[in-house]
């Protein structure tokens, strides 16, 4: 089993990612333009990853939400949500815990569908279509006939890892491919660090090794995805077309 990693090994049975990191940088882990590209290098490769890899451990679900009475939108913070799978409207009106009420799940649609049939407030209903109309918007149709909380299932990006936040799942289960990920970053920059530096090969090296640690990574994914029952409930449903009738 690969030993995980944690920000800078202080966490037991882990080694430290920015010495694992500097070492095959060659640069001294305290360096100040290593230790200023640290953040950023980070960020890419897990954004890279969460790309390339669909986890299932992103998978979410949020409520508190709600829609209001004669209104068609939902609104959430900004990054609470990557991509959105499923939004269920809670019944009765007023009932917060989707668990003590009735999920009524929402066909995910068009604008120019939701417009063309729903585009009127006059006419109001519970909720049956909804479409992202940005990262912390959603529009519904028909406009609801009264305030209900809204159940969302999506993915999340988790907290980067950090001096403060030291483990994440990709650190502690996938550190191999994190390294990889995260030396096709810093090859950029490793001619301030003295190795390799005339080598333009340095680059797609890394990203090789990368992609060939990332097909079994996928495979597990996939592995997990078929295995866990509930990932089926959130499949995505058929998206709603206007009648031709």
């Amino acid at each position: 089993m690969t030993t995980g990693l944690s920000y800078s090994g202080t966490v037991s049975g882990t080694m430290s990612y920015v010495q694992q990191i500097a070492e095959m940088a060659v640069v001294d882990q305290t360096d100040a333009n290593y230790l200023a590209i640290l953040p950023a290098m980070i960020t890419y490769a897990e954004n890279r990853m969460y790309r390339d890899l669909d986890f299932l451990f992103t998978s979410t679900s949020i409520t508190g939400y709600t829609i209001t009475n004669g209104s068609r939108q939902i609104t959430i913070p900004e990054g609470t949500i990557v991509v959105s799978e499923q939004i269920n409207v809670i019944t009765p009106a007023g009932q917060i815990n989707p668990d003590a009420g009735t999920r009524n799940p929402l066909l995910p649609t068009t604008k120019e569908y939701l417009d063309a049939v729903y585009g009127s407030a006059s006419y109001t209903g519970i909720p049956q279509y909804f479409v992202p109309f940005n990262d912390n918007l959603f529009l519904v149709g028909p406009f609801s006939d009264a305030t209900y909380f809204v159940e969302i299932v999506g993915t999340y990006r988790p907290a980067s890892l950090s001096s403060t936040n030291t483990t994440t799942f990709i650190s502690l289960y996938l550190p191999d491919v994190f390294i990889m990920a995260s030396m096709i970053y810093i090859s950029a920059y490793q001619r301030n660090f003295g190795r390799q530096s005339d080598d333009p090969q340095m680059a797609q090296s890394y990203e090789a090794q990368y992609q060939a640690l990332l097909k079994g990574a996928t495979i597990e994914e996939a592995r997990k995805k078929f295995e866990a029952a509930a990932w089926s409930s959130q499949a995505p449903a058929p998206v709603a077309s206007p009648s031709r009738g």
